[in-house]
């Protein structure tokens, strides 16, 4: 699959579910690290907010793979989300 064929708006996607279910929208980056089969999805959110974009049980971070799950079979080029979570600063 060339680089034109694939959906680049599956980093915005991420990004805009994910500051839909936070409350500091402005602290969420997703970072995409792409090689030729797939691509890596990176999330970071506030640390208060982890919680909110994993989801009880993790239910809501698995709902989002599986909505990259289905993009995957769809575009031939595997989607994987990493929720990143950073220690809060000074909280040792």
């Amino acid at each position: 699959m060339t680089d034109q064929d694939r959906p680049d708006n599956m980093q915005q996607l991420v990004t805009e579910i994910a500051k839909a279910l936070v409350d500091d929208p402005a602290a969420v980056v997703v970072e995409a690290q792409e090689d030729d089969e797939s691509t890596v999805l990176r999330l970071r959110v506030a640390p208060s907010d982890v919680g909110k974009v994993i989801g009880k049980q993790g239910r809501t971070a698995r709902s989002m793979r599986t909505i990259l799950s289905a993009v995957s079979m769809k575009h031939h080029h595997r989607y994987t989300l990493d929720i990143i979570e950073e220690d809060r600063p000074g909280a040792e």
